[in-house]
């Protein structure tokens, strides 16, 4: 088995040298690190990272706490995080806490034992024990896609202006019944999103109908319930909006169940562009997040929190995409004309 003193030969350095590359503990010159680096790989050496661990108190490793199962919309956001977290050198442990504050609570106490340098958390609707979790522990920490509460670092998407977007889009188009099947209470996701929804409403002059405003829960099956709920109205909307992805899919499915056309009888939008929203017919206009994005920004902020412990607390918003596409009732864009051909080419191809 090869060891340090075997790298530390073949480099030509001593063994305190080849120390200082693994653990980074010292700054070393490029070309030493490079003949250190080289020896390494010559001689198939592999690094004990546990050992290191003891060494340096830090294990070169994230916990991260994400929905990413029970929700497809933090798949995209989980690639961002490995991204950039192997990037940095660092592994992922990752658990699920499916949005449960209880299960919450333990998962994110199981990656704390695992003696992970940081988390990135994205939190649930009733986060403030596994908050108050952490801060006693002092463990550096990023909240993720959910804000909650200043005094913490935080990544996340706009939510109201995009909304807000949405609205005034539908308005513009002549909706005056303008419906919202809106996500989970108390995720501040869902929060400004209503709010976006009520300020697109204010600037068009309409006003707001408590009936047209349906909470379904951040899933499927509850958005399907609202979406039924709110066509049952004695004035039912004439546009939804849902409020993320998976949302979407319950409302569609309502609306196939009730017979009823995108756009002709209800247009629809939604929060959360994914990445077969241009096979439905017709295609779905969407605000799109910045997913991946978010996951990698959460490991910046966390790797600068790790060498920064006392900076001050830091919220991140990233902005969102308007994708403008047809099942909000605006026409199929036309394809673009292919330019004439030259007169020349026009008479070769000719049948003689």
């Amino acid at each position: 088995m090869t060891t340090m003193v075997d790298v530390a030969r073949r480099a030509g350095v001593s063994v305190a040298t080849v120390s200082h590359v693994l653990n980074e503990t010292r700054p070393v010159r490029p070309s030493t690190r490079a003949a250190v680096l080289g020896a390494m790989d010559e001689l198939g050496y592999t690094h004990n990272t546990l050992a290191r661990s003891l060494v340096t108190s830090r294990t070169r490793s994230i916990g991260l706490a994400v929905s990413a199962i029970s929700n497809p919309y933090f798949t995209e956001i989980l690639q961002g995080v490995e991204a950039g977290a192997l990037e940095a050198g660092y592994s992922l442990l990752i658990a699920d806490p499916h949005d449960d504050p209880r299960h919450e609570c333990k998962v994110v106490r199981l990656l704390h034992e695992r003696r992970v340098d940081g988390m990135i958390v994205a939190p649930s609707a009733e986060p403030a024990e596994m908050v108050e979790y952490l801060g006693r522990r002092k463990v550096p920490t990023v909240f993720l896609d959910r804000l909650v509460g200043d005094g913490h670092d935080q990544v996340c998407a706009e939510n109201t202006g995009p909304m807000r977007q949405l609205v005034e889009h539908l308005a513009g188009l002549g909706h005056t019944r303008i419906g919202l099947v809106a996500g989970l209470p108390g995720l501040s996701t869902t929060t400004e999103r209503v709010e976006g929804y009520r300020e697109g409403l204010r600037a068009r002059g309409l006003p707001f109908v408590p009936a047209l405003l349906a909470g379904g829960n951040s899933e499927a099956a509850g958005a399907q319930d609202a979406t039924r709920q709110l066509l049952a109205a004695a004035e039912p909307p004439t546009a939804i909006i849902t409020a993320n992805n998976a949302m979407t899919i319950g409302a569609l499915r309502a609306l196939r169940e009730l017979g009823r056309e995108v756009p002709r009888d209800t247009a629809l939008a939604c929060f959360d562009d994914f990445s077969w929203a241009e096979l439905f017919t017709p295609r779905l206009t969407a605000i799109a997040q910045p997913s991946k994005d978010l996951g990698a920004a959460a490991v910046r902020l966390l790797l600068e929190r790790l060498e920064e412990p006392d900076r001050p607390p830091r919220t991140v918003r990233l902005p969102c995409a308007f994708v403008h596409r047809t099942s909000c009732g605006c026409a199929e864009p036309a394809p673009p004309t292919r330019p004439a051909a030259p007169q020349a080419a026009q008479e070769r191809n000719r049948t003689p």
